[in-house]
């Protein structure tokens, strides 16, 4: 069947399969200006003032208890992966995701730490998150891991909590890894209603099915609405996307996410939630609704009012990669256009921007699966990633298995996967058209 569909296809697209050949490769970076991590255009001057300062909570450093020269945050442990937002959303500026250098390095050992790294870490690869597939008794797991404990730093006195036995995971093959999303625009993602984000699943049945494209939106167990943001669009709102974080990546209890992680007798110092409403002004930083709001609800307003990444500068090659991507049906799953509804911000109403994504998570076979179950995303399904800003990105894919673009196109076709068509397309261009399309992805 999936090869009637591809003569078909192709028999339609003959016009597209010609040229001289030569070695294509992907661009790279792009340089440049990052064109990310402001704020929304059209902000009002309290939301804007908000912004600047929720921008600054998010680039705070913590430490066990507030107390470490240069790390004023409260919480971090008694398990984390990092100590800040943006030391893993750094690229190409706060908000982005995983710098080419691994900020991993120097938070294992930071204040005294006494971590070893595990095998899957390196200087020069993505900072990653480790969940394990199964529980010791062969039920389903998923959850994440922390890569490092305080034992040792000099603000964890008497915590002995060791790391997890990470060598025996992998030998078990039992681990799988996660990079840090970008959250830019993710206020937009988060805003486009149920009903649109259904009809643009809906939209384009015939040409879908004939690729081999279906796909559903992950929804909320509570409340049955769509879930938008992680990469199994696992979460509902950026609001628990933020506490969830803040709670597994950097140990930190809060409003949203309240019980300590790993509260072993020794290493627990603080009382819970550590991250809580402030009931008095102590940052002073000319936003009221930032200085008494937690970090959590700051770290949401971050990314609720983040503009999206802009576009690189753009060719006659870019032209005719966007015109490819569309038709070897890239577009079916990585939409281009989404409008928001009725926003309480201002200037966010039925706005309609770029994601290239429809937000719905897709099979994507066994070469991608991570075997890990979230909402009704199974262990093979994934959100199409937005595209946008990934020309600035380094690392690729759900775990960062490679820095070249390429390669992480033809990663789609895997037995069982929805983009088995399209990438088999893409091989099947021209050297010169496969070109066009990876300098078109990265100008976005």
């Amino acid at each position: 069947m999936k090869a009637i569909k591809l003569a078909s296809i192709l028999s339609c697209m003959a016009l597209l399969f010609s040229g001289m050949a030569f070695a294509q490769t992907d661009p790279g970076v792009r340089g440049g200006p990052s064109g990310a991590g402001g704020p929304l255009s059209g902000l009002s001057a309290d939301e804007l003032a908000f912004f600047n300062s929720a921008l600054a909570r998010f680039q705070e450093v913590d430490s066990v208890s507030g107390t470490y020269p240069g790390e004023n945050g409260v919480g971090l442990g008694p398990g984390f992966n990092s100590n800040s937002c943006a030391s893993c959303h750094a690229q190409p500026a706060v908000g982005g995701t995983d710098p080419a250098v691994n900020p991993q390095y120097a938070v294992a050992a930071d204040a005294g730490a006494a971590n070893t790294m595990p095998s899957f870490l390196s200087p020069n690869g993505p900072a990653r998150e480790a969940r394990f597939v199964n529980n010791a008794d062969g039920s389903a797991d998923g959850g994440v891991h922390d890569l490092f404990t305080i034992a040792g730093r000099t603000d964890a006195p008497g915590c002995n909590l060791a790391q997890p036995d990470f060598a025996t995971q992998v030998a078990n093959n039992n681990v799988i890894f996660r990079i840090a999303t970008p959250v830019f625009g993710a206020g937009l993602i988060e805003n486009v209603p149920d009903r649109a984000l259904e009809a643009n699943l809906a939209s384009n049945a015939i040409l879908k099915a004939a690729f081999g494209i279906s796909g559903h939106l992950n929804r909320s167990g509570n409340d049955g609405t769509v879930t938008h943001n992680g990469w199994k669009a696992q979460n509902k709102s950026l609001l628990i996307f933020a506490g969830e974080a803040y709670n597994v990546e950097q140990g930190v209890s809060n409003e949203v996410f309240p019980n300590e992680r790993n509260a072993v007798a020794g290493c627990v110092f603080n009382g819970t939630p550590e991250d809580t409403t402030n009931l008095t002004n102590t940052f002073h930083s000319g936003s009221d609704a930032s200085d008494f709001s937690s970090d959590t609800v700051n770290f949401a307003a971050f990314m609720r009012l983040s503009a999206a990444p802009a576009r690189g500068p753009q060719n006659a090659s870019t032209a005719r990669g966007e015109e490819i991507f569309a038709a070897i049906g890239c577009a079916l799953c990585h939409t281009q256009s989404l409008t928001t509804t009725k926003s309480s911000f201002t200037g966010q109403s039925n706005r309609t921007f770029s994601p290239f994504s429809d937000i719905a998570v897709h099979d994507m076979g066994t070469g991608l699966q991570d075997r890990v179950s979230q909402g009704n995303a199974n262990g093979r399904q994934f959100r199409s990633a937005p595209l946008w800003g990934v020309g600035q990105r380094v690392f690729f894919l759900h775990d960062g298995r490679t820095s070249d673009l390429q390669q992480a196109i033809l990663a789609h076709d895997s037995p069982g996967s929805e983009a088995d068509i399209s990438t088999d397309l893409y091989q099947s261009l021209s050297h010169y058209q496969k070109q066009d399309l990876l300098n078109f992805l990265r100008s976005l």
